[in-house]
Order: structure tokens, then C-alpha cells, then sequence
């Protein structure tokens, strides 16, 4: 069964004949229309509306239909804030006087929707459910190829960072977040919105190109300045795999990320002076200083961002390879096995209950933590990524822990939903994005139409929430567009 799923932050910007959400929908919800007016819609592909027309005719619930309707152009709708869709040949984004491709090219800012700020991990996903629509689309094309371009700038410049402010060519002033933080690697706060350091930020940059290029075949985004974003990101993993403590002289040998933040919540910051908590040598796995929620990771070895990253440092490998870039093609290959093994190695524990499950996080030094977060990448979606077959024993078992409240001590339940949330919004809020992923996980027909009943039942207003409560459906955090496209 295909389901369509992505996570976009509306940007509240309606036309006036939407503001009463008419017309309402044929089902019993009557689900409001909540799209833009067209002028005021951030971009429009003539595509986009064929499929979402072909489609919703033929859907018999019509309350799921209107949900599609509204959510499948939401990224299109509301967070392109700013596209270029020029040639590479075009110089006319030069800053300064270097020459030296910054921002050549077709250039996208996406942003995350209720924050005029671009995630590496929001905009990936925003894309996705086009990437097999950009080969008959053009100007699908020139979007995705600009985001492409916009995340290797952003990471060249700050590869520790997570969320970016508009490119300077964009003329867009930059906003504050608010928050006092210390970081090193120090950052230009004009150009970086956020600087936690999460591993999958840098998976979804690979992620990026990987899906474009399956999708299009086009290889104009392998210019220079992406191959100088990969060779950064390979130059964090290097830092990032190292211990604290230095395997041949045992002395603490600290670590080339720090996080402070002045905060009363304790997952907003970093312990032990913003290094996090002590991590073993010689895993093959990577550190992640946060996880995809922002939240920090309390033992920095965590499993499904490392899970991304082996499976995404493979697919850019066939990508390379396929296109005469061999070296660097068994570079990344080496790598991603290299973790691969260190999550088979380290990241499976074995349960008195499940049996043999995987880890959310762990340290190299035998400690684990036995959770799962609804944020992608999860431990439940670790077949979506392409990690493992939803058949794979261990999946399953982990599956089974994770999707109860005696294994999980975050699947939340109540009278009115239930599902995985996160320490990120408290522990009455579950999020319908576990249950979407928990269908695309499932070959039961009766699981699978719960899950979207679920789901269906909790979006009153025609977008699917962040999180919802468990008893009342209608208190919810953030109103999303929740849509993600697999197969």
C-alpha cells in the first residue's frame, strides 16, 4: 500500500475565500480547504495540482482526500521563501569579490513554515514528495536542484549547525531565535539560525542529492562547490569519531563541538561544559550531539541517525560511482559500511522481554538507552530510510518494544490518541507522524487502516498537528501539513 507523508510547517498565509475553509468536505469531518489563495501561494507547479486532482477523484474518503488536497502542496504553497532558478552559468549572486562559486547557480530557501529559518532535515523531507515529479516538471527541477545548491553552501560554511537564516543573495534579513548560546565551532548568527550539531542534518544533505538524482538523472548539481560540501561533512564525521578519551594514552582529549545554551530545560543544552556525556573508541559510529527532535542525546551514539547516514554515504557512493567519480565513490562506500557494522556491532542489545532489539543510543562502553522518538529519522522508520527489510527479525522485535507503553516509555496513549512522541513536547502528546510511519512499517491491512483512521480522525482542521493529546483532540501543538512520500 503506498502512502504519501512529509513533514511542512504551514506559513499561515491564506486568501480571503479560504479564511471560512469553504468549501468543506464531503465526509462526516467536513475537513476545512486550507490553501492560499493562488497569488498568494509561494510557488505552483501545474504538475503538483494534476496529481492532486487525479488522485482525490478517486479516493473514496473524501475526509482523507481533503487532507491531501491541503497537505500535499503545502511546502509549494507556503515555505519556498525564496528561489532563483538561474543556470550555473550565471554569476550574478557573487559575494564579494571571491570567485569561487558561492552561490552560482539555481538557488531554493525553504524554510520550515511557522520559522522564516531553513532546517536541513525539514527542507529535505519538504522535498521529497516531488523528487518523482521534478523529470516531467521543470521548474520542479530548478527548485530541488536550488535546494540542493542552498544546503551545500550552508553546509561548506557551518557543517555543525542545523537551521540557516536566508542566503545573503536573497536580500531577506536574518531573525533572532532568542536563545544565548555558546558553540564552537563560533558561527556568523547572519547566516546561521541554530547550531546543534545532529548527524542526520548532514544524512538529509546527502539525502538531497541522492533523491534528486534517482529521480532526474541530472547531474548538475556535482559541481564544485558540492563536492567541497562533501568533503566537509566527511572532515565532522572524522572529528565526530573520535572518543574522549585518547585510546593509546587514556587522557581526555575533549571534543571539536561544544554546546551551551542558558536554558531550564535539560535537553536543550549539553552536560560535562557542553561536550555530553563520555563516548567509546573504535565503534565505527559517529557522534550526534543532538537528536532529529533538537533535543540532546544523553549517550551520543544515536542509532538512527547513523542508521541515515550508512544507507545515504551508500546510495551517493552508487550515485558516484555511476557517474566515473570512483574514488571518492569508495570513500563514502568505506564509511558507510564502516558504521553499518559499528550499529550491528554496538547498537543491538539484547532484551529480557523482546529479545534482540535496536538501541536508540549508546556510548561504546556497554550503555544504552531503550526508547523510541516519533522525530525521523527513528527506530521505527528504519526500513522507510532503507536501513534494513521491515522483515528483519531484529526490526520486528524492536518494532514490537517500541510500539508499546512496557518498551517504550514514550508511546503515549489516552481516550482520544495514541502513539510515539518525545521528550521534545511532554508526555501527553504522541505524534500522528509515528502512526503514518508505523503504517508505512506494517503488511497489516488492519493496522494500517487504524493508524490512518487515527490520524484522519485527529486533523479537524484539514492539516495534520505536530502532536496531539491524548484525550482531547483538539489541543494540539503546531498545525503541519504531514504528508511523506514512499512506496
Amino acid at each position: 500500500m503506498a502512502l504519501l507523508a512529509v513533514i511542512a510547517w504551514g506559513s499561515g498565509v491564506y486568501g480571503e475565500q479560504d479564511v471560512l475553509g469553504r468549501p468543506l468536505s464531503n465526509g462526516p469531518l467536513s475537513l476545512p480547504y486550507q490553501r492560499p489563495a493562488p497569488h498568494c501561494r509561494t510557488f505552483s507547479s501545474p504538475l503538483v495540482e494534476k496529481v492532486i486532482e487525479d488522485l482525490t477523484s478517486r479516493m473514496k474518503d473524501k475526509d482523507l482526500a481533503r487532507i491531501f488536497e491541503n497537505a500535499f502542496p503545502n511546502t509549494l504553497d507556503t515555505t519556498v521563501r525564496w528561489h532563483d532558478g538561474k543556470s550555473a552559468k550565471s554569476k550574478r549572486h557573487k559575494i564579494g569579490n571571491d570567485d569561487d562559486g558561492h552561490w552560482d547557480g539555481a538557488q531554493s530557501f525553504i524554510v520550515t513554515g511557522d520559522i522564516n529559518a531553513e532546517w536541513l532535515r525539514d527542507s529535505t523531507n519538504q522535498l521529497a514528495q516531488y523528487q518523482s515529479l521534478a523529470k516531467k516538471d521543470k521548474s520542479l527541477e530548478r527548485l530541488i536542484l536550488g535546494a540542493i545548491n542552498t544546503q551545500a553552501e550552508f553546509v561548506i560554511e557551518s557543517p555543525y549547525c542545523n537551521a540557516f537564516q536566508p542566503p545573503p543573495p536573497s536580500g531577506i534579513p536574518p531573525v533572532s531565535n532568542g536563545q544565548e548560546d555558546s558553540v564552537h565551532p563560533a558561527y556568523e548568527p547572519t547566516r546561521v539560525f541554530e547550531c546543534k550539531y545532529e548527524i542526520d542534518s548532514l544524512a538529509n544533505f546527502l539525502a538531497l542529492g541522492n533523491q534528486f538524482y534517482k529521480s532526474t538523472g541530472s547531474k548538475e548539481f556535482m559541481h564544485k562547490r558540492w563536492y567541497l560540501a562533501i568533503n566537509t561533512l566527511l572532515e565532522v564525521m572524522d572529528e565526530q569519531a573520535k572518543p574522549t578519551f585518547d585510546p593509546q594514552t587514556g587522557k581526555f582529549q575533549g571534543n571539536e563541538y561544544l554546546f551551551r545554551r542558558r536554558t531550564q530545560a535539560g535537553t536543550e543544552t549539553l552536560n560535562l561544559g557542553g561536550m555530553g556525556n563520555p563516548l567509546n573508541g573504535g565503534t565505527g559510529l559517529i557522534r550526534s550531539a543532538f537528536r532529529p527532535s533538537d533535543d540532546a542525546t544523553i549517550l551520543g551514539y544515536f542509532i538512527p541517525g547513523n542508521a541515515m547516514m550508512a544507507t545515504e554515504l551508500k546510495q551517493a557512493a552508487e550515485m558516484l560511482k555511476a557517474v566515473g567519480k570512483s574514488e571518492i565513490a569508495k570513500q563514502l562506500q568505506t564509511r558507510g559500511e564502516s558504521i553499518e557494522s559499528g550499529i550491528w556491532e554496538h547498537g543491538v542489545v539484547t532484551h529480557k522481554r523482546y529479545g534482540q532489539v535496536f538501541a536508540f543510543e549508546v556510548d561504546g562502553y556497554g550503555s544504552s538507552i531503550l526508547m523510541d522518538d516519533a522525530n525521523l529519522p527513528s527506530l521505527l522508520a528504519l526500513p522507510v530510510l532503507g536501513f534494513i527489510k521491515k522483515e528483519d527479525k531484529v526490526y520486528q522485535n524492536t518494532r514490537k518494544m517500541i510500539l508499546e507503553q512496557a518498551g517504550n516509555p514514550y508511546f503515549l496513549e489516552g481516550q482520544a490518541f495514541g502513539g510515539i512522541g518525545g521528550p521534545h513536547v511532554g508526555l501527553q502528546h504522541p505524534w500522528p507522524l509515528s502512526r503514518l510511519v508505523q503504517a508505512m512499517t506494517s503488511d497489516d491491512d488492519d493496522e494500517i487502516s487504524d493508524a490512518l483512521k487515527a490520524v484522519r480522525s485527529s486533523s479537524r482542521l484539514g492539516l495534520v498537528h505536530e502532536s496531539i493529546h491524548v484525550d482531547r483532540v483538539t489541543e494540539y501543538t503546531r498545525m503541519l501539513s504531514l504528508l511523506h512520500s514512499a512506496r
